[in-house]
């Protein structure tokens, strides 16, 4: 049996909050058996660098008394990867995340990490990769990584950032519901809409729901539905 440990959030700041700051209580649980954090800055959201995106998270986790360094400057990511107690991966371009993942070689061993219990947390595009695939980002191909495949430790996909159709606005383009349903001509891998805010808590083999909001799902061949906070993640 797997032993995952993980929280799966669709963003890293809510609309008013400072970086995280919704996900303390949690993030001091997953990691508290470590004092120390390996954090994967590649998404790098807005173009910033390593170091800053780095330095940014770090402020994060201070509040909860960890110690955050970038994987970016170890000599041997993979070796840190073996070694780590807890990593965090932060939100940014999921295309750039998945690229650089695959670049350094360490796709395949952080999957393998979290499968033996590694305490794992993502936001956004750190989220992404945790599903079977990385097709349901909302974000731009600013580069071609090798293969969509991501590290599959959760069995559907996650659409963070997930929007309700706004019946007031004049925007003519597609929903994320329409754009999922044309996913769903293509493809049987059950996604996610995750709102802001909420999050997936996995261990083993459970998927819970978290937040103050509901999530919407999609899965192949049914119409979309809705499921409350607290709810167990199964399907078909």
């Amino acid at each position: 049996m797997p032993k995952r440990n993980l929280i799966v959030a669709s963003t890293s700041t809510v609309y008013g909050g400072k970086y995280l700051d919704y996900l303390l209580d949690e993030m001091a649980e997953l990691f508290k058996d470590t004092d120390t954090v390996v954090f994967i800055p590649f998404a790098r959201p807005g173009g910033i660098s390593h170091d800053e995106y780095t330095a940014k998270a770090a402020e994060a986790f201070k509040l909860i008394d960890k110690k955050l360094i970038g994987i970016h400057t170890f000599d041997d990511p993979i070796a840190a990867l073996k070694e780590a107690k807890g990593v965090f991966t932060g939100g940014g371009n999921t295309f750039v995340l998945v690229n650089e993942l695959y670049r350094t070689k360490i796709m395949q061993p952080l999957r393998d990490a979290i499968f033996n219990g590694l305490p794992y947390l993502g936001s956004s595009a750190g989220s992404n990769i945790c599903g079977i695939s990385m097709r349901n980002t909302n974000d731009m191909p600013i580069v071609y990584p090798p293969s969509f495949k991501t590290l599959g430790v959760i069995p559907f996909n996650i659409n963070p950032h997930y929007l309700d159709p706004d019946t007031n606005s004049t925007h003519m383009g597609e929903t994320r519901e329409t754009r999922i349903a044309e996913f769903h001509t293509q493809n049987n891998i059950p996604v996610v809409g995750l709102r802001e805010g909420s999050w997936i808590r996995v261990k083993d083999h459970e998927f819970v729901l978290k937040g103050n909001l509901s999530a919407r799902i999609f899965e192949h061949l049914k119409n979309p539905y809705e499921v409350e906070t607290g709810t167990s993640l199964q399907f078909s």
